[in-house]
């Protein structure tokens, strides 16, 4: 009789010694409150593990009132050796150097008689040095990024948990623990722990998980904020979690250079109505005058579609080079994500949906823009979240 998934993997958990923990490229507050969490739970049970992920918007920063796990990469390197491997059954190896002669590194075998026959030696690699790879928060290995084009071998040769709430998700895990009907990654990793080691759930633990559910659920206002994730909250606030302290972390205590951007966003900020836009352009002088970067943009734009509940589509843009003009839109409807991005040849990832235009200059580029997307918001009339 097949066991459990969660008896499965207490099996793959007591045999690991070290545990890569993969979180999505640019992670949401969901993944890194889940990652943390994750982190200091295998740290309780004595298990090694390592958080990997490439975040180029700095969203990792906005936690910074968590306790900070040491083992993060955001480059995986030495995850496996490569073996050089000798028949010595005729020829025995008397001598073995090493040597770096500019770009090349050499290494010198000396024989006991005559040469060394190719046929004798082989070259093979190693296993992973990891036992278990847990992936949290992304709906398909793609979601990683570049962590996963770079090191795409680990997730065929070592078993996979997926831990996630994405209906998209395509179960790509040996073991995957998927609940579409969650209001986080963070809410399903509570039970999961609970059920593992319920008095591993210690104050630190909580208060990461608490804050991956509170980032997700938008402090509990999203309509994905289900009567179970209230439960599971109230359940992490019984054990330690600082409600209070996180919500005041995560919605009331920004860094300066995030106001002063946000203020000079707001003040040229569009909105038309009737087509559930919301759209604003970003100048040089807006970074400059505000000590921030482009990289800021994602959670300006996110303050700004959570202070807008009946748009439907949330743009902002900005000169990337002086030939290039750089989009980023959140939408109310996530199907309107793979239309933007159809329109302008963008990508999609996440919640949200990046294109670039070349050879434009602003007002141009602002009248393609808001044009197109005006062909997808007059399909239908805006929706309320």
């Amino acid at each position: 009789m097949a066991l459990e998934p969660i008896q499965q993997l207490k099996n793959l958990l007591g045999q690991a010694k070290q545990v890569l923990i993969f979180l999505p490229q640019n992670p949401t507050g969901d993944a890194i409150g889940s990652g943390w969490a994750f982190y200091f739970f295998l740290k309780r049970k004595g298990i090694e593990a390592t958080l990997a992920f490439s975040d180029d918007t700095g969203s990792v920063q906005k936690f910074h009132f968590l306790p900070q796990p040491k083992e993060i990469t955001h480059r995986i390197s030495g995850a496996r050796d490569f073996m050089l491997s000798f028949n010595t059954r005729l020829n025995k190896i008397t001598n073995v150097r090493t040597a770096t002669e500019g770009e090349e590194f050499k290494i010198y075998i000396t024989p006991e008689r005559g040469a060394i026959d190719p046929q004798d030696f082989s070259f093979i690699p190693a296993k992973f040095k990891y036992d278990l790879v847990v992936v949290l928060d992304c709906p398909d290995k793609e979601s990683v990024g570049k962590l996963y084009e770079e090191n795409s071998d680990i997730f065929y040769e070592v078993p996979i948990v997926n831990i996630d709430h994405h209906s998209t998700n395509d179960n790509f895990g040996q073991i995957n623990f998927v609940d579409m009907t969650a209001s986080s990654t963070a809410e399903i990793l509570a039970g999961l722990i609970e059920s593992l080691d319920p008095f591993s759930l210690d104050e630190t633990i909580v208060n990461c998980l608490l804050a991956g559910i509170i980032s997700a659920t938008n402090s509990f206002q999203k309509r994905n904020t289900t009567p179970k994730a209230l439960t599971i909250a109230a359940k992490l606030m019984e054990k330690g979690a600082d409600q209070k302290r996180i919500v005041r972390y995560l919605y009331k205590t920004q860094p300066l250079h995030i106001l002063k951007l946000w203020g000079r966003v707001m003040a040229r900020l569009k909105w038309d109505e009737n087509l559930g836009l919301v759209w604003a352009p970003v100048y040089l002088e807006d970074f400059v005058q505000s000590r921030s970067n482009p990289k800021d943009l994602p959670l300006i734009l996110e303050k700004i579609k959570d202070n807008y509940s009946t748009g439907r589509i949330f743009l902002v843009f900005y000169n990337e080079t002086t030939d290039t003009l750089a989009g980023i839109a959140k939408c109310a409807k996530a199907e309107d994500l793979g239309k933007i991005s159809s329109l302008f040849g963008g990508s999609v990832f996440q919640d949200s949906v990046t294109f670039r235009l070349r050879g434009k200059d602003m007002i141009e580029a602002e009248q393609e823009i808001v044009n197109k997307l005006s062909k997808i918001t007059e399909q239908s009339s805006p929706t309320p979240f």
